[in-house]
Order: C-alpha cells, then structure tokens, then sequence
C-alpha cells in the first residue's frame, strides 16, 4: 500500500523549505493531504502518481513538500486533527480529564480514520515513527505542560518523567479503542478513562490522599 520513497528525498529533508524565490503555492498542501487521504481511505495505494492526479498539484510541488510519501501518509493520517489547548488555571486534574476527554482530536477526525491509522502503523514502523515525530509528539505538549505547572504548585512530585506519566495516561485512552473496541461515546468508557486518570494522578501526587478525598467528597 505504501510507496515509501520520493525521488529527491536526500537533497530535501524539511516539508516546509522552500526554494529561493519560489513561493508556497496557496492551497497546495490542502490538495495534496485530501488526494492522500481520499486513497487511503478508499484502500488504493498510494503512490505520487495517484496524489498528483488527483490532486492536481505537480510533482515538483510535491516533492518540496514532503521528503518521503512515509511523511505524507503521516500527514494525511491526521487530518482533521487538532492540538489540544488545556488551561492551566484553577484544577488542574479536571483540565487534565476535560483535555483528555472532551473530543479535543477534532470534528473532522473520525474513528475510521483513527483505526486506519492504528492498522497501518502496526504494519509499518517507519509510518509510526513518522506520524509520531510530526504529529504525536506536538500534541503532548499541552499536557506536559499541564504537569510541569503541577510540580510548579507542588502538587505534583517533582522526580516524576513527565514522558513516561503522559505514555501510561494516553494508554489507556488507546487500551479503550483498540483492545476493548469501544469508543468515548460510552459513558461508561468515559468514566472508566476518568477514573484511570484519577488513579495515574495520585500516583504522580505529593499527597496522594487529597486527591481520594477530593474524590470521594465529589462522588458524594
């Protein structure tokens, strides 16, 4: 399904360089992520051909702008995605499991592009590795953000890895989709992701049992 290589992929490693007096065709990127995307989600191979067809763009356009169709197909995996904004004023457990759970991925992003993308990675290490360096690892950051202001207010343990607190939280949202196969429309599913929140957060706490006590006066 993958074509893994562009010509010219060695001279040109950033999708976003552009060549000296050159400028960036408006609308180009746009056609040419939806031409990628529509072939994935038809099940046709993916090849420059095909997305310079559809797309209409050249391939000369297409090569400035990704070094690789791995990085396109990582592209075009995410559309319709967003970079979550968690605020980082008054509780910071609620923002971390409204952020977590209010549908911030995006209305465009859909369960069947989501488990697309699950499918492929799991055949393809270095779609994972990409789709990870460009767009996984941006989306983190709200949330380690939201945990370096915990450790900032003391709430939060200091000696914690942010890195390894933010893998087992974003597990158990994947644990949901693609081990039990249900999705966050099920309240139960909600409040079983939230409660796992719960118990990942007391174990990051200063003092774990503010946390449980809080909780139960909540439940109450």
């Amino acid at each position: 399904m993958i074509d893994a290589t562009v010509p010219g992929a060695a001279r040109q490693r950033d999708p976003d360089r552009r060549r000296p007096g050159r400028p960036r065709a408006e609308g180009h990127d746009e056609r040419i992520l939806e031409a990628a995307a529509e072939l994935l989600e038809r099940g046709e191979e993916v090849t420059v051909s095909r997305v310079v067809e559809l797309s209409g763009v050249s391939r000369a356009a297409l090569y400035r702008r990704w070094p690789s169709m791995t990085d396109l197909l990582a592209a075009a995996l995410d559309v319709g995605r967003e970079v979550p904004s968690i605020p980082l004023e008054g509780d910071l457990l609620e923002a971390l499991v409204a952020g977590y759970t209010s549908g911030a991925a995006g209305t465009g992003y859909t369960e069947e592009r989501f488990r697309l993308r699950i499918r492929l990675a799991m055949t393809d290490r270095r779609l994972a590795q990409a789709y990870w360096r460009s767009h996984v690892a941006r989306r983190r950051g709200a949330v380690a953000a939201l945990l370096e202001e915990g450790i900032r207010r003391g709430d939060l343990r200091a000696d914690i890895d942010i890195d390894a607190c933010i893998d087992l939280m974003n597990g158990v949202f994947y644990y949901q989709s693609v081990v039990r196969g249900v999705g966050m429309d099920d309240p139960a599913v909600a409040v079983r992701c939230r409660e796992a929140l719960i118990v990942a957060w007391r174990g990051m706490a200063v003092d774990p049992s503010r946390i449980a006590a809080g909780t139960e006066k909540e439940d109450r």
